[in-house]
Formats: structure tokens, C-alpha cells, sequence
């Protein structure tokens, strides 16, 4: 047996030492955010945040996003480090802008070592700093930072959302979380599309009976703003400006000379008996005159209803029947391109111009064209023509909910793997193309009163959004998509917003209240998809109207207002199970509800589902589908006269 020497053996040793060390300190991984980083280099070690953080602002541009910084922070973690001026120290996190002409306007970097050096060369690229931040910081309890260096910065410059509130009134206290939503994630848009209308063969193919709605307070028209849901002027001001504070630009929307039904309620002599009241007529003086006032009235003056520096305004979907008619449409659309444009707005259309082909001309520079389906507008045609485009394919990034065409939920596996925006449906330009600003996705309310409720148009909102804005930001992450699409449901969704009602991130109980007692505040304000409710109760009869829970956005009944059963309502929308309790009857109550359905159990039995009904119009000649959904109400407990105990919740499964 031959023995080495020790001098070898200390050797050897040594080597094995050094080894096992640099296994230890090994480059920290790439942290998971949305949008996923476009550069990272790990460092060793953790950066471990303490009561004595501060937030540190070198420049007097960055103070207001380091304030936000730190209400952010305390809204997520509780707690509110110090927001000064002046030069870092170990263990605070720093902000500083440096011009740096490869990160561009919205870019920065984070350098993570003594203390989190933030640097950008415009406050927005600071902002989207603390978003990250936030980010990594929310998936640990300590709240630590990976020690390591990251350069990000988008590939494209415009990244959003429209929404249709004409069709569907959407909150705004919905608007305003959704804006946080955006910005949380990095999308710098968000696209409000304020009237339209229903389809008349849901309304006995009658227009006067048709559902239609203008949004916003009017004072020039009085009687045409919609009078089940509206903005006032004063708070959509305020809701532009909020947006405005996290960089995401609002874009309003009056959409004409189609979709205009609201207008021509108001207004019989608008509409078009030829192609439809939901047209304007174009041949009447009178449709100009009330749309420049319309118009008129959120545009002018020093501080108009409309702050950010751009404008929608519609043109898509009208009539090509005849050449006169498409010279019409024409002339009305450079006309209100060149109205918004004289009171110092940019701006956009819906692309319509190959449909709409003809002489007249239609103004090209300065004009941001939403393309949306190439045979209204040709992208490669339009691109020749000098327009810029915002890439919004109808088939691959339209949301109608529960409509039976386009997409219910998007594909986003698809959209993760295989989309960007220079893919406009079935034309791809080369990735960059100067024609392209970016790209968006799309909630289209078309079926009204089909029963969908904000919180499942938020349901089928949320997982597009986390998608559409990785790949608009970073058209090649580097993550597979079943990786992204597991550590994506646990972010948040903003700092402060959980519309999902999200509880614990655990499928089993999460809340259990001993007894129910009338007038009760309880801890959580609801629970959302997919969830059961459980409770004990001793009945006693109840007047019409008892109301069991109720949250800011739905009530849950012990006897309904109309007959006395079971049931809630959300949206303006009632629904009832077909039971009641007998006076002194003794049950156990379980309510299961996911994003199809609402069931009722009694005693372990299913008493009755609801579920996606279809409904029928014209003699079953047309069809449309109505959701009975739930995201069930916890916060305010009625006042009613039974005896309620054993109160449980259980989120069942968390996604």
C-alpha cells in the first residue's frame, strides 16, 4: 500500500475545502419578476433589509417616486423605511439618475451588494426599478434581495390594456386598481373605450329598446351620459392624474361614426336608418356639429377631461357598402384626426383603411393606428403608408367574456411561447420594425347582460395581463412557459389590490368564525375562485331582503328581496337556489363556487347548481350564454334573526 505524503494530503484537502466553499457561494440565481429581466449577474449572499432601511433619493426629479417606493413598501410589508435626499449608506436602497443612452427612456439598472443602488436615466426607469423591487422583495419572508447586478429595459415603448365600459359600466374603483395593476407590471397604457352598444337581436331587433351608454358626465348634451354608471368629470381627472403619478398614460375613447347608439337615443337625427342607428349618419351637418361639441367639451381649455396627450377616436366597423358612404367615412375620420390634433392631442384610430379604401385623404403623421384585423386595415399596406401601428390582433389577444367567438380566456401559453408584437394575426414583420410602437390585449363586453360580473371580467384579465406584459417588454424570456406560469400566480397583483380575494396561498381552511353575529365585521372582505363556504344554521323566519354577507361588491341573502330564498346579487344581477329553510330547521350550509359556477349543498347534498345557462332570443334563432358566478361576500354581516355558527372557509384550490 503506497501512502501519500502530507504535504499532498494537506494539498488535496485544501482543494476539497475551496471547492466545497465556492459550491457554497455560489452566483445567486436570476430572480423570477413579470416581466422577466432582460440582464443578470449574480453576486453572493443576500441583501437583508432592516428597521433602519432607508430610501435615499441623489436627485430632486426622483422624490416623488421615492415616495411612492416607500407607500408601496408599507402597504405590502408593513412596514415604511425613511424617504431622504442625499448619498447612501450600508442598508439603504438608493436612487439616481445617469444618462445612458442604451437604456433609453424607460430603462435602468440595480446593483445589489452594501446597499440597492438604483439608477436610471428618466424617473420612469426608476419607477419600473421598484417595481422589480417590490417583486423580488414580496416572495420571501424576510423580504431579501439576491445580492447581483441587473440592466433592463423594454423592447417596445407602448405595453397596455383596453377595457370597454360602454357596453359593461365598470367602476371606478375597479379602473383605479387595475391602473396599479398596469403599472405593478410594467405597462405604461391604459385604453378606456367610454360608449358603445349592444346587439339589437338580444332587444327584439329593435334599436329604440337596444342597449347603449355614454360614460362620461356631459354638460353640453345634457340627458346623454348613461344613467346606470357613469364619471364624473372631476373624478376621471383624477383617475388620468393618479395613472399619470405611476407612469401608465391614459387613453380615452369616443368611439364614432359606429358604435354611436348613445348618441343616437339621444339624438334620433344622428343615427343612420340605412346602415343602422348604431352609425352616424354621415350625410347630416348635424352629426358634426354635435360630435366637435362632444368633442369640444373634454378637450378645451388649460386643464381639460382629458389629460394625457392622446386621444382615441374610434373609426372602426362602419359601413363599406358603397363608395360614397366610404368617402364619408374618410372625410370624417381625417377631420376629427385634425379636431383633436388643434387642441394639442395626439391622435389614435382603430384601423379601418382597407376596409374603408377610397380617395378622400386621411391624415398620416402623427396618428397612432390600432391595428386589429388585417382585412380592415392591412398591416403591411398601412405600414407603407407611413402609420404608425399598435399591435392588437383580434384572434389572439381579444378577451369576450362567455361570447362564443374570440377568446373567453386567452391563450397565454400560446402568447407566452409564440407571440410578439410584430405579429399582427397572420403578418409577422422583422422584430423592431420602426412601423410597430408596441403591443396591447383587449376586454370587449359584447353580450350585455349576460351575467359576468367585474370579477370575473378581472379573472380572465389578470393571467393576460402578467403575459401580454413579459412580452412586450421581453419578446425572449429565457423561462419556459409551465415555469412562468407556476411562479407567476404567486405575485401579487398590485400593492394594496386583491381583486382575485385571494386568502393564504394554500388550498384547506382559511378563516373560521365560531358564531355569526348580526352587525359583525369579519376579517376578510370576501373569498374568490375556487372556494367553499360552510356554516351552521338554527333558522327563524326572515323578512325579504335579510342579507347574510355583504361586501362592497356583492350580498349574499338568507331570504332575497323577491322570494324569500337563498341567493345573492353582484352587478345588478339577482340569483336564487331553489330552497328556504323551515322556521326552526336546523342545517349545515355549504356554498362551492368557481369561475363557472355557484352550488348549493344542504346537509352534504347538492341542492343546485348554477351554472353557464343559454338562453335563447327569436324564436332560438339566436343565443346567448348567462353566468351565475360568485366571488362569495365576507365583510359586513347582516342583520337577521337565526342563529348562525361554525362559520368556514376554505380556499380549495389557488389558482
Amino acid at each position: 500500500m503506497r501512502l501519500i505524503s502530507m504535504k499532498k494530503f494537506w494539498s488535496i484537502l485544501c482543494l476539497l475545502c475551496l471547492c466545497s466553499y465556492m459550491e457554497v457561494q455560489a452566483e445567486n440565481e436570476k430572480p423570477f419578476v413579470i416581466p422577466e429581466l432582460k440582464e443578470w449577474k449574480g453576486g453572493e449572499g443576500v441583501f437583508l433589509p432592516d428597521g433602519q432601511m432607508r430610501i435615499v433619493y441623489g436627485s430632486a426629479d426622483l422624490k416623488q417616486v421615492a415616495s411612492q417606493f416607500a407607500d408601496d413598501y408599507q402597504e405590502m410589508f408593513g412596514i415604511r423605511p425613511e424617504v431622504v435626499p442625499g448619498k447612501p449608506q450600508k442598508g439603504d436602497m438608493y436612487l439616481t439618475l445617469k444618462k445612458d443612452k442604451k437604456l433609453g427612456k424607460e430603462g435602468y439598472t440595480i446593483d445589489v451588494d452594501k446597499y440597492v443602488k438604483v439608477t436610471a436615466t428618466e424617473p420612469v426607469g426608476a419607477f419600473w426599478a421598484t417595481r422589480t423591487l417590490l417583486q423580488i422583495s414580496e416572495q420571501t419572508e424576510s423580504r431579501e434581495l439576491p445580492k447581483g447586478f441587473i440592466r433592463d429595459c423594454p423592447d417596445y415603448g407602448m405595453r397596455g390594456f383596453m377595457i370597454d365600459c360602454g357596453r359593461k359600466f365598470i367602476p371606478m374603483d375597479y379602473l383605479r386598481d387595475l391602473s396599479k395593476m398596469l403599472a405593478y407590471y410594467k405597462m405604461n397604457v391604459f385604453h378606456i373605450h367610454l360608449n358603445d352598444n349592444g346587439f339589437k337581436q338580444y332587444f327584439n331587433h329593435d334599436w329604440n329598446k337596444t342597449y347603449a351608454a355614454f360614460r362620461l358626465e356631459c354638460e353640453t348634451f345634457p340627458g346623454l351620459t348613461a344613467r346606470d354608471g357613469y364619471y364624473t368629470k372631476e373624478e376621471f381627472i383624477d383617475f388620468q392624474n393618479e395613472a399619470a403619478e405611476e407612469f401608465v398614460e391614459v387613453i380615452p375613447e369616443i368611439d364614432a361614426p359606429a358604435h354611436t347608439l348613445a348618441f343616437s337615443h339621444y339624438n334620433p337625427a344622428l343615427g343612420s336608418k340605412e346602415y343602422g342607428m348604431d352609425h352616424l349618419n354621415l350625410s347630416n351637418p348635424e352629426t358634426y356639429k354635435f360630435m366637435d361639441a362632444l368633442f369640444k367639451e373634454y378637450l378645451e381649455g388649460e386643464n381639460p377631461v382629458f389629460v394625457g396627450p392622446r386621444v382615441h377616436i374610434g373609426t372602426d366597423e362602419y359601413s363599406n357598402k358603397d363608395k360614397t358612404v366610404v368617402e364619408q367615412f374618410r372625410a370624417f375620420t381625417d377631420h376629427y384626426i385634425r379636431l383633436v390634433e388643434s387642441y394639442g392631442k395626439k391622435a389614435c384610430v382603430w384601423g379601418a383603411l382597407t376596409h374603408a379604401d377610397g380617395e378622400t385623404p386621411v391624415k398620416v403623421e402623427n396618428v397612432d393606428m390600432y391595428t386589429w384585423y388585417n382585412g380592415f386595415a392591412d398591416p403591411k399596406e398601412m405600414a407603407r403608408l407611413g402609420y404608425k401601428q399598435v399591435c392588437i390582433p383580434d384572434g389572439m389577444v381579444y378577451i369576450v367574456p362567455m361570447a362564443g367567438y374570440y377568446q373567453d380566456y386567452l391563450n397565454i401559453k400560446y402568447l407566452y411561447d409564440s407571440w410578439t408584437p410584430a405579429h399582427i394575426g397572420n403578418v409577422v414583420f422583422e422584430e423592431y420594425d420602426p412601423t410597430l410602437l408596441g403591443g396591447m390585449f383587449a376586454v370587449w363586453n359584447d353580450h350585455v347582460g349576460n351575467g359576468i360580473s367585474v370579477k370575473d371580467i378581472h379573472h380572465r384579465t389578470f393571467p393576460a395581463l402578467q403575459t401580454i406584459a413579459t412580452k412586450t417588454w421581453n419578446v425572449a424570456p429565457s423561462l419556459n412557459f409551465d415555469a412562468f406560469d407556476s411562479a407567476r400566480e404567486q405575485l401579487s397583483e398590485a400593492p394594496g389590490v386583491n381583486q382575485l380575494a385571494r386568502i393564504g396561498k394554500k388550498p384547506g381552511m382559511v378563516y373560521e368564525v365560531a358564531e355569526v353575529r348580526p352587525g359583525m365585521t369579519l376579517e376578510y372582505p370576501e373569498i374568490g375562485y375556487n372556494y367553499t363556504v360552510s356554516f351552521d344554521i338554527q333558522a327563524q323566519p326572515e323578512n325579504p331582503g335579510t342579507e347574510l354577507f355583504r361586501s362592497r361588491d356583492a350580498v349574499f341573502y338568507l331570504s332575497d328581496p323577491v322570494s324569500g330564498l337563498l341567493g345573492f346579487a353582484r352587478d345588478g344581477y339577482l340569483n336564487t337556489f331553489n330552497f328556504r329553510p323551515y322556521p326552526g330547521e336546523k342545517l349545515n350550509v355549504k356554498i362551492t363556487g368557481d369561475n363557472f359556477s355557484t352550488s348549493l349543498y344542504v346537509n352534504g347534498k347538492l341542492k343546485e347548481k348554477l351554472d353557464v345557462q343559454k338562453r335563447f332570443f327569436n324564436g332560438g334563432k339566436d343565443s346567448m350564454f348567462y353566468v351565475r358566478t360568485l366571488v362569495f361576500p365576507l365583510e359586513k354581516v347582516g342583520r337577521f334573526k337565526s342563529k348562525v355558527t361554525n362559520l368556514k372557509v376554505y380556499n380549495t384550490l389557488f389558482k
